[in-house]
């Protein structure tokens, strides 16, 4: 499969793995081969409880296919840091050919916030992807991929956009965005990429931040939102 430009050769044990990755499939010649063991799958429910530990979620108990797919995205991910590629936490959603992509805690309403995107804008949206993202820091501009990891929702789409800016939500009575301060936000949006723990990542993110700009969204679930927030980070009034 290619993800954010390259290619995978991936060894499932199970079938529908591929039937999840069926978007992605190419014929290209792989670039990194990648295996999965039984063993994996017991690791992945472990760092899995540790993160809803985290997060104060409840725990979860997956199966087998799901534990799968999830070791395979830890294992990507990892590869693509090497490509200067990230994935971070978030929904993104791009608008006439430019990506935008809300992060925030679990259940502060992301997948709503796009959701709205969608309905104001129509045809003029794609929905990259509601949970998972890759992003290319490359020299002149980020770029967000879809993947098939994309959540409860399965929201996603194979395609590329330049990334026009990077929103923390919060919830709020009334909407109202401002641009954030310089590193404002950058020990949180370290939380949010995968994998953790790697030195490669801190420098990828300040180049991340170099690129696109950050802004803070306090919101709510009307219409309105998605027009305030895309009409500060395009820079077009709606």
């Amino acid at each position: 499969m290619e993800i954010a430009g390259v290619a995978f050769a991936v060894q499932p044990i199970f079938e529908s793995t591929r039937a999840y990755c069926a978007s992605y499939l190419t014929d290209r010649e792989p670039e990194y081969r990648l295996c999965v063991l039984r063993e994996e799958l017991v690791q992945e429910q472990r760092l899995l409880n540790l993160e809803a530990d985290e997060e104060g979620l409840k725990r979860r108990k997956f199966s087998d296919m799901f534990l799968e797919r999830s070791v395979i995205q830890r294992k990507v991910a990892g590869c693509l840091l090497e490509r200067d590629v990230l994935l971070m936490h978030g929904s993104t959603v791009a608008v006439d050919g430019q990506a935008y992509l809300f992060t925030a805690p679990c259940g502060t309403g992301k997948s709503t916030h796009t959701r709205l995107w969608r309905e104001v804008f129509g045809d003029r949206a794609v929905m990259v992807n509601d949970d998972k993202p890759f992003l290319r820091i490359a020299d002149g501009e980020v770029l967000a991929y879809g993947s098939p990891w994309s959540g409860k929702h399965g929201l996603a789409s194979n395609v590329c956009f330049p990334l026009k800016g990077i929103c923390v939500l919060r919830r709020g009575a009334e909407n109202a965005i401002r641009r954030a301060e310089k590193g404002e936000f950058d020990s949180f949006l370290l939380r949010q990429i995968q994998p953790e723990g790697d030195e490669r990542v801190t420098g990828l993110l300040s180049r991340l931040m170099a690129r696109v700009p950050v802004w803070e969204l306090a919101c709510n679930r009307e219409r309105e939102a998605a027009l305030i927030s895309h009409s500060a980070m395009s820079g077009i009034s709606e």
